[in-house]
């Protein structure tokens, strides 16, 4: 999860990190509409985010319903804090 800033607002965002291109993050989210898979992806520049988590897995919409996430006992129990690759002082 990604919280960033947009002027004086505060906006939340989940997807899947994408990319990290040193300046900025890409974030993805996958879904069906009228049974086309979609993808929607955008940018987030570091100066705008405030806080990144690493949260668990969630099924995409082209996995299968009985098939599970794996996700590692560490992510799990307690999500942690990303790094950035070059974060501006």
């Amino acid at each position: 999860m990604v919280t960033y800033r947009v002027g004086d607002i505060l906006l939340p965002a989940t997807g899947n990190l994408a990319a990290d291109s040193g300046k900025s993050i890409f974030l993805e989210e996958s879904y069906k509409q009228q049974g086309n898979l979609k993808t929607f992806r955008w940018e987030i520049p570091y100066a705008y985010i405030v806080e990144l988590n690493e949260c668990p897995e969630i099924p995409r919409p082209n996995a299968a319903v009985n098939e599970a996430p794996e996700a590692s006992e560490e992510t799990a129990q307690q999500p942690g804090v990303l790094e950035f690759k070059n974060r501006p002082a």
